[in-house]
């Protein structure tokens, strides 16, 4: 019955990282970040960060793969973030509304 929880786990460590497999190709692929929460990716991806350290400490391998991919994938929408953000190439969507 050990295996069941186990199973759980991993699904739920499935569904979870590939839920944010689409924002992250949108991201990447558009490079758009205007309606994304700078506050929220960076609160997101430490949180997500702290899960793959309470994983590697527990020695958890659904929990360990499942922050790693998402980390990488949270840190990548992040980064596009911060750089459009700090190059200029982002623009609001109620700036270019008006325009």
């Amino acid at each position: 019955m050990q295996a069941f929880p186990e199973l759980i786990g991993y699904l739920a460590a499935l569904l979870t990282t590939a839920s944010f497999l689409p924002q992250a190709l949108l991201t990447l692929k558009t490079r758009d970040t205007a309606s994304l929460s700078l506050s929220m990716y960076a609160i997101f991806t430490l949180g997500v960060s702290l899960w793959l350290i309470y994983g590697i400490f527990l020695h958890n391998t659904a929990i360990i793969a499942a922050n790693s991919v998402t980390l990488l994938l949270s840190a990548s929408i992040l980064y596009v973030k911060i750089y459009n953000r700090l190059t200029g190439r982002e623009q609001s969507h109620t700036a270019e509304a008006a325009e």
